[in-house]
């Protein structure tokens, strides 16, 4: 039996898409891991405005305010049209998170939606309920809901995960322990470095580990250095 040819989707970054190997995957989750200020959310803006640009909807869950400046940035003359078709989702509880990511089936079933985006995955979790059992439970419950629409709809699901000092390992580590880390098939490490930002890949099923892109981050989105 033919292997199915997963056609990749561009994010108009030359040395993005070559990191992720021709651009974003569908029918899987890309987790960008960091810390606050790294660039996480960029990437994620600058993945939703090229695929827009393409003709595409974006839907966007933003649990940590969504910048319509920023995004003006980055589509340039191209806002007013663009945000016709992102479909941006603000909640304000991790519960509400959970619905929120479920109401994106109707726009995938309307065909106005060819990627999904959650900035971030974490925060909320993060500020209610840190690490309990049952907070664990719900956001492996909400990314497992995120990876069956992607695979369902074939579109690409991006998330941002925030990190934490983790004492034993005495390094930063994402949040949401081995069940967010398992369920995402691509983790990018995004690096804050002396003038630059290094994105490095840490998991992926199809790029080798360690392989790294270095970006600026500059008024129009990202460039590479």
């Amino acid at each position: 039996m033919e292997e199915k040819i997963i056609q990749k989707v561009s994010t108009s970054v030359a040395g993005f898409d070559r990191l992720l190997g021709g651009g974003l995957e569908p029918q899987m989750i890309t987790q960008f891991v960091g810390e606050a200020g790294s660039g996480k959310s960029t990437l994620c803006m600058v993945a939703a405005v090229s695929v827009l640009r393409q003709g595409g909807g974006v839907v966007y869950v933003d649990s940590e305010g969504f910048s319509v400046d920023r995004f003006s940035q980055i589509a340039g003359d191209d806002t007013p049209e663009l945000l016709k078709r992102i479909y941006v989702l603000e909640p304000i509880t991790f519960a509400e998170q959970g619905s929120m990511i479920a109401s994106a089936e109707s726009l995938l079933r309307a065909k106005k939606a060819d990627l999904l985006v959650v900035d971030s995955a974490t925060a909320l979790y993060r500020v209610e309920q840190m690490e309990t059992k049952e907070a664990l439970s719900m956001l492996s419950h909400q990314m497992m809901v995120l990876l069956a629409l992607a695979k369902r709809f074939s579109v690409p699901a991006l998330i941002t995960n925030q990190v934490f000092m983790d004492v034993e390992k005495s390094r930063l580590s994402g949040l949401g322990g081995t069940a967010l880390a398992h369920i995402s098939k691509a983790i990018i490490r995004v690096d804050k470095r002396e003038g630059f930002r290094r994105a490095v890949i840490t998991k992926h099923r199809s790029r080798p580990e360690g392989e790294y892109w270095d970006f600026v981050i500059t008024g129009f989105g990202v460039s590479d250095r």
